[in-house]
């Protein structure tokens, strides 16, 4: 499957009131390789989505649709800030706020470079922030988020990888410090050496006074002067 085979997967809906606008945005997404559907307003792009607008309960159509079912598969929103009607942050807060199409990442465009228009869209959810006129450079941008969205689902398989290796060692390192132990249970102890030792000078004590106690026997001297010899 070749690159652009693998991008032309990618569904990205459009929304413009203007139609130059919406032409030229069209143009640059088809160049890029993505599925384009495009729409001239925030509530048409909700009845692509599958959402209903908001106190509109007039058409049979739209009471029988499911509020938080998507009829056509979106990777990307891309709209315009400034449409009559619903605005392009209606429809972000719309799209956020919908259990089932909250995952879609949203792209806003606008002509007029307002700071705080841009840090609200950004902090509510936006993914980016497009000034007009949208540039070819900008279409790069979109492939990261739809690449970001795909990558976590492989995670989770194989972060368990690296942690049943690590439980794999353990009763191994216990080994060496039984082994360890054993020796030294057929050693003697210091207390053992200690009571051998002590039995060892009681003993010598015990013999000292046998040999002081016990008489020396001496063979007797006579005088020599007092020897007398019977005749």
């Amino acid at each position: 499957m070749t690159v652009v085979d693998a991008e032309s997967r990618f569904h990205v809906l459009a929304v413009d009131d203007s139609i130059i606008d919406r032409k030229l945005i069209e143009m640059l997404l088809k160049t890029s390789s993505y599925q384009v559907t495009t729409v001239d307003s925030g509530s048409k792009a909700l009845e692509v989505l599958g959402l209903r607008e908001e106190g509109d309960d007039s058409s049979p159509s739209s009471s029988s649709s499911s509020p938080d079912h998507q009829e056509v598969g979106v990777n990307l929103i891309i709209t315009d800030y400034c449409m009559p009607g619903m605005t392009g942050y209606d429809l972000l807060r719309r799209v956020k706020g919908s259990s089932s199409l909250k995952d879609i990442p949203v792209v806003i465009m606008s002509s007029e470079n307002v700071p705080a228009r841009i840090n609200r869209c950004l902090e509510d959810g936006a993914e980016e922030f497009f000034l007009k006129p949208v540039k070819l450079a900008d279409m790069k941008k979109l492939k990261s988020h739809l690449v970001r969205r795909k990558q976590p689902q492989l995670q989770p398989q194989e972060k368990p990888l690296p942690q049943q290796q690590k439980l794999e060692p353990v009763p191994q390192e216990q080994k060496p410090d039984q082994a360890s132990q054993q020796p030294a249970e057929d050693a003697p102890t210091p207390e053992v050496v200690a009571v051998s030792e002590c039995s060892k000078k009681r003993k010598a004590a015990a013999i000292e006074p046998e040999v002081l106690s016990s008489p020396v026997t001496t063979n007797p001297r006579l005088p020599s002067s007092g020897l007398a010899v019977e005749t």
